[in-house]
């Protein structure tokens, strides 16, 4: 042994541990036995085991299970972790084994030590045991399942949702500003009957906002906790009043509402859960990508595209084409929901796995949500603030195109019928004119009854036009 090492132990025997880790023996096993990806939980799930340690420790000091004075080390110890002083502390791979025990043995250790410091011991002598007083009652299979939920509902509430909300409020302003802009619709990516500018804009609002409803309406499953259920679900080695106490303090601690699970087995056999909440995740990543597309198509140009909307100029966009700018938020609201849809595919394989009474994929179901929930966070946020706020409408260009419409014909249906109007249509394309001009040409209607029945923004509202 170096000065820069110290030996800890645990039931295999001695090992050499940095000397200025908190993490002990099981912790650098770990980090021995999975050199697999270089990815480890972040600060969300951390945080997340840190809140559940801290709680179990409130709940077994009034149930007098562990001596007062080291469960106060403990949740000392544990708000560190909280609180983000000790993320460094935390090197195992996320690709380990499938209860996620090297990471929940990770928070014991590290928990343990920095609580034995505060107890007035030295590190390394377990005078706050990493099992018997900061593991109590637990179990790996039921505190890492625990602390996904935890971590997943926060992410979602706290950060998910508001970013949302965000967007949603970005695409209701344009929705307004640019309600009396009348241009062109497409359907099949062809010219179709007009519509104004602020109505796309309220339908993407709209798909945001439902996209809020859908995962609001899966939360109330993430609130469930496993904790209690130890190490197969029947409660071992645990007091029957801690899970409700646990789930107490940790709603105090996060200010959300959870409760102890409905079936312990199921809680920890199956993370039905998890794939239902990234199931609504990937559908309003897919909302996103599907706006950011259509924004991508409306600005594009600027001269040789649609060019009804002027995008905000973020970043040159080419290293050869002086000038250049390109969508680059929107492509990155894009690559987002490549992303969440293969995270996506992981959580639901997962979630569908594990033998009998436990499921073995927990580690990268937790790490694969919380990713999408932070991504599709901070992919709404930006795309709201720094590409959907800035847009501007090009009026003069959707004046012209609707005008230019062969889908104006679609009006003189009830005034002239089909198969008059599709005639109007098929001349206007090939003689270059406008649908208006055809149509008076023809005799079919005068000036002022084409003026009438070919009003665009006439048309963007629900009627029928052309009849007395």
């Amino acid at each position: 042994m170096t000065e820069d090492y110290r030996t800890e132990r645990d039931s295999l025997g001695e090992m050499q541990v940095p000397a200025d880790a908190y993490w002990g023996a099981q912790t650098q096993r770990a980090v021995e036995n999975f050199p697999i990806s270089g990815l480890t939980f972040g600060r969300r799930f951390v945080r997340a085991l840190g809140v559940v340690k801290k709680s179990a420790a409130q709940a077994n000091r009034d149930l007098e299970l562990i001596p007062e004075d080291k469960a106060d080390a403990i949740v000392a110890a544990a708000d560190e972790v909280v609180a983000g002083e000790h993320d460094d502390q935390f090197p195992v791979d996320v690709f380990q084994t499938g209860s996620g025990t090297s990471t929940n043995m990770n928070a014991n250790e590290v928990i343990g030590n920095r609580a034995t410091e505060i107890y007035g011991g030295e590190i390394g002598t377990r005078e706050v045991h990493p099992n018997d007083h900061v593991n109590f009652g637990q179990s790996s299979n039921d505190v890492i399942p625990t602390a996904m939920h935890v971590a997943a509902l926060e992410a979602v509430k706290k950060d998910l949702l508001p970013a949302l909300e965000t967007l949603a409020d970005a695409l209701g302003e344009k929705e307004d500003e640019f309600d009396g802009v009348v241009k062109t619709g497409r359907t099949h990516l062809q010219d179709a009957t007009p519509v104004r500018l602020g109505q796309e804009f309220g339908g993407y609002r709209t798909q945001v906002e439902k996209g809020v409803e859908r995962v609001e309406s899966v939360t109330d499953h993430l609130a469930e906790l496993a904790l209690g259920g130890t190490a197969v679900g029947t409660g071992l080695n645990t007091h029957e009043e801690f899970p409700e106490r646990a789930a107490e303090y940790i709603s105090e601690e996060t200010g959300l509402e959870f409760r102890e699970a409905d079936d312990h087995f199921e809680a920890q056999a199956a993370h039905d859960a998890m794939s239902e909440a990234h199931g609504a995740l990937r559908v309003v990543a897919g909302s996103l990508n599907k706006i950011a597309n259509d924004l991508r198509l409306l600005a594009s140009g600027p001269r040789n595209g649609l060019g009804e909307i002027e995008q905000p100029e973020n970043q040159p966009g080419s290293s050869i084409m002086p000038g250049k700018i390109n969508p680059v938020v929107a492509e990155a609201v894009n690559q987002v929901h490549k992303q969440v849809v293969g995270n996506d595919a992981a959580v639901s394989a997962g979630a569908a796995e594990g033998q009998i009474d436990l499921n073995l994929y927990k580690p990268v179901l937790a790490y694969n949500f919380l990713q999408s929930a932070d991504m599709l966070a901070n992919a709404s946020e930006t795309f709201g603030e720094k590409f959907v706020a800035p847009l501007e409408a090009n009026e003069d260009i959707c004046e012209e195109q609707v005008e230019q419409s062969m889908a104006l014909a679609t009006a003189l249906n009830p005034a002239i019928g089909y198969d008059k109007a599709s005639k109007v249509a098929k001349k206007a394309l090939a003689e270059d004119k406008t649908v208006r001009e055809v149509v008076v040409d023809e005799g079919y209607l005068d000036e002022e009854e084409a003026d009438e029945v070919l009003d665009p923004e006439t048309m963007t509202h629900r009627g029928i036009l052309g009849q007395d």
